[in-house]
């Protein structure tokens, strides 16, 4: 069985009140970690808790789950993101990941002075990747000059331990991400087209895919949980076109486009939570075995990290886990 690595998704602070939020985070990090996950992706934006400090908290509550730690490059330099890496592994003997972004709510840099094109942007985020990297992985003094970032003689203090050099992951759903995601040695990530529209990975870094999953023992009893828990929201249509019309992400226009075809025990993929806005991946809903069946072709195409959404509770990882289970060996 081809080997596979599952992350989850860390709920976000604007979705809980903040007396009960930092449990939140601990009791999805403990489930995670108890269904087999290598890590947990934890989001940023201008309007999410700081990634790095949930981070921590992640660290402090779990033993192996990893966090992916989401990087944006307008928020700090590149040496500050090293230093974070640096001191996590220097306070918890962890390896964690980075998911490198490159900024797909165009509002949130605007509001910062920030409208570089979004090719550019990748070629920032290269740059920065490059000098994280460096930092952690050179023995002496390391510099860069390049056109976003220059670091000259710097030595990361303290050290990281090789076996604790962090995994990158990057967003490979336009050609500039796929681009960046070569020169920095990261695995592309990308929402998976619809059952039999997905291409051939020739990836040299094991790619992967961004998805939920509803799965139960008959196509039936899990469409009636996915609509209970993605009704139909007008006013999340709304919020859904209107964040569309300032976006100018690859990945949100590409699953804009895609049309909802009639659901049934064939198409197990549904993009109702994305066009109501209450999720950013889109689903594969049905029977264990459809849904396996699924996920053993994106397999089949070369896909190995999968990133699910935000899990409601501990039972709908392990059924989850189910799926998995007939696909692939999961590693951590």
């Amino acid at each position: 069985m081809k080997k596979l690595q599952l992350f989850s998704t860390c709920p976000q602070s604007k979705d809980f009140p903040r007396e009960s939020y930092l449990q939140e985070v601990i009791n999805v990090a403990q489930w995670s970690e108890v269904a087999g996950c290598a890590g947990m992706l934890v989001y940023t934006d201008n309007g999410l808790a700081d990634p790095w400090l949930i981070s921590q908290l992640v660290l402090e509550n779990t033993k192996t789950l990893a966090p992916l730690v989401a990087v944006q490059p307008i928020y700090m330099h590149p040496y500050t993101a090293a230093k974070m890496v640096a001191s996590m592994g220097l306070l918890h003997n962890r390896r964690i990941y980075l998911n490198m972004l490159a900024g797909g709510f165009k509002n949130d840099l605007i509001t910062l002075g920030d409208d570089t094109p979004h090719d550019d942007r990748y070629l920032r985020t290269t740059e920065y990747t490059l000098i994280l990297k460096g930092l952690l992985e050179s023995n002496g003094p390391f510099t860069y000059e390049g056109k976003y970032y220059q670091v000259k003689n710097v030595k990361m203090t303290p050290t990281l331990p090789k076996e604790l050099t962090p995994g990158i992951l990057i967003s490979g759903s336009s050609e500039a991400g796929v681009a960046a995601s070569r020169a920095i040695g990261a695995s592309a990530i990308k929402y998976p087209k619809p059952p039999g529209e997905e291409v051939q990975q020739d990836e040299p870094i094991a790619p992967g895919v961004r998805v939920g999953i509803i799965a139960r023992d008959t196509t039936e009893e899990a469409w009636k949980i996915a609509y209970e828990r993605f009704p139909e929201d007008r006013k999340g249509q709304i919020a859904h076109t209107l964040a569309m019309k300032v976006s100018d992400s690859s990945w949100h226009k590409q699953l804009s486009q895609l049309g909802e075809q009639p659901v049934s025990e064939e198409n197990p993929y549904w993009l109702g939570p994305f066009h109501n806005y209450k999720t950013f991946c889109p689903y594969l809903v049905g029977s264990y075995d459809r849904v396996a069946k699924e996920l053993e072709n994106y397999v089949n195409l070369g896909f190995e990290i999968f990133i699910l959404d935000i899990p409601p509770s501990f039972e709908e990882l392990q059924h989850i886990r189910k799926v998995f289970d007939q696909v692939g060996e999961v590693t951590i």
